[in-house]
């Protein structure tokens, strides 16, 4: 039974309530459950959530949420038939739908409710929407450090006219094979699509607006780097294997391929060799970590990061990712559990230094 007092005041929930599917693994997790038994638990936070049904069922999943409610994070879904105001009260907002209504409710929702924390600025987010910008992003960031460089592949925007893609290509100076993706991204099916084009005249094929990319051979390895907050976790994916020069002499015509990296295509466990599986190191990922934060605005996305095959520190950032499936993501329930209160703590710090 969760008692609200009022708006501001202290919330209760009876452990009685709370049903949790623990693993036998979760230590941490049982010990929680042990201490709090018993005792009331204090909801320290409110997350009202709007997400799709699809993207509900892969990250509210019955751990993560019964850890949450544990920790004092009970979550609401938003009714998206109602105006936001009409709604909560809320801590935080976390969302990830699509349509202008929705941004037009969340934009005036943030300027009467400032003391409500919105995951993510909705403009934000609209900027990872295009490739050309979010690849952008990491341009300008032009990282460069003792630990490696991290730069992203050239490329070429063709937005309309597929007959003039071979002599564009040409005139740009760009190497076949090319990595053709949607210039929109998203978040649907579509725009996760990619075709590989191994000659100029396949080249017509292809349909606009999209963004071409040079295809960097990688070892047929991708790092996925998820990034909530200031948390960074690592993780290796199967991704498309290198192209020979031979094979692209004898190969062509454009070949499509659904979403390359899931979890499924886990790497983490396979029988790699060594210069391929080693992951970048833990400075270059938390230095570009923090100037992509910074630049796009955004606390929860991820990367799809590649290193060049036969170099040690040369990587590419392939694409961005807003709010992905983090229930994909080892040990998700701890690290998001932790950053969602970290806001707060924050914010009552900061309440604190301001004397408010």
């Amino acid at each position: 039974m969760i008692v609200v007092e009022d708006m501001r005041m202290m919330r209760l929930i009876e452990d009685e309530d709370i049903h949790v599917k623990i693993d036998n693994d979760d230590e941490e997790m049982k010990m929680t459950k042990e201490i709090c038994k018993g005792f009331p638990i204090q909801i320290k936070l409110v997350v009202g959530y709007a997400l799709t049904s699809k993207k509900t069922k892969s990250f509210l999943q019955p751990k993560f949420e019964g850890l949450a409610r544990l920790k004092g994070i009970v979550f609401v879904a938003i009714d998206q038939n109602k105006s936001l105001s009409e709604q909560g009260p809320f801590d935080i907002v976390l969302h990830k739908l699509t349509g202008k209504d929705w941004r037009h409710d969340l934009e005036d929702y943030r300027k009467t409710h400032p003391e409500v924390t919105v995951l993510d600025p909705p403009d934000a987010i609209l900027h990872l929407h295009n490739r050309q910008l979010m690849m952008q992003a990491v341009a300008d960031l032009n990282l460069s450090d003792t630990y490696g460089k991290v730069n992203v592949p050239r490329q070429l925007v063709i937005k309309k006219d597929s007959s003039s893609i071979p002599f564009v290509v040409t005139k740009e100076g760009l190497n076949l094979p090319l990595v053709a993706k949607p210039l929109i991204a998203d978040g649907t099916a579509k725009s996760h699509e990619l075709s590989l084009a191994y000659d100029q005249y396949s080249l017509q094929k292809l349909e606009p607006p999209l963004v071409l990319q040079e295809f960097v051979n990688h070892g047929g390895v991708m790092f996925k780097v998820f990034i909530v907050g200031e948390a960074i976790k690592v993780v290796r994916r199967f991704s498309l294997p290198n192209v020979s020069k031979r094979e692209l002499s004898r190969t062509a015509g454009v070949f499509r391929f659904p979403r390359v990296s899931c979890a499924v295509a886990s790497a983490d466990d396979a029988d790699l060799d060594p210069s391929v599986a080693e992951l970048p190191p833990r400075p270059l990922l938390e230095k570009l970590a923090r100037g992509l934060r910074r630049r796009l605005g955004l606390r929860l996305f991820n990367l799809d990061m590649i290193r060049e095959y036969g170099t040690r520190d040369k990587y590419y950032v392939i694409d961005i990712n807003y709010f992905p499936g983090y229930g994909k993501m080892p040990e998700y329930e701890h690290i998001f559990t932790d950053f969602l209160l970290s806001l707060i703590d924050g914010k009552y710090n900061d309440r604190l230094a301001t004397g408010g």
